[in-house]
């Protein structure tokens, strides 16, 4: 991890967010000790991949035999 001063970091700012989005994870210091971590935001998560996500949870859930999924919300049991 690279580290930076406060005074560097405010002077080149636009380009360590650059370089944090591009996967470098970047110290900035404030009076030699490190204060904060700048990295890359987490991706946002289609909403195609949470419906692949819940369907793998659904194929691999154990329900009550003869039970489906419908029966047990209408039950109040999910």
């Amino acid at each position: 991890m690279r580290t930076v001063g406060l005074f560097e970091a405010k002077q080149k700012l636009s380009e360590l967010v650059d370089r944090a989005r591009q996967g470098e994870k970047i110290g900035i210091t404030r009076r030699g000790k490190l204060a904060a971590v700048l990295t890359s935001a987490p991706s946002e998560t289609s909403l195609k991949a949470v419906f692949e996500d819940m369907e793998n949870i659904r194929k691999r859930a154990k329900l009550p035999r003869g039970a489906s999924v419908k029966s047990l919300i209408e039950e109040g049991r999910v």
